[in-house]
């Protein structure tokens, strides 16, 4: 492997809470209801931040319902 390969670490869901300013709860809604890219590492929820960064752009994130009722 070339050293000048990086790697992206993985991120817990505190990290990814505080990253994106949501609760433990709405992350978990997201990524049963809206896909979002999370592993289960055990017990434990892994995030990769460039997924979440491009599942956010993607649109998947955005609420229909919420963009419905402005």
């Amino acid at each position: 492997m070339d050293k000048d390969q990086s790697f992206e670490k993985w991120s817990s869901m505190d990290i990814i809470t505080d990253y994106l300013g949501v609760s433990r709860e709405t992350v978990l809604q997201w990524i049963s209801s809206r896909k979002m890219p999370a592993h289960k590492v055990g017990r434990l929820w892994k995030f990769k931040i460039s997924e979440v960064d491009n599942w956010i752009r993607s649109g998947v994130a955005s609420d229909k319902e919420d963009e419905v009722n402005l």
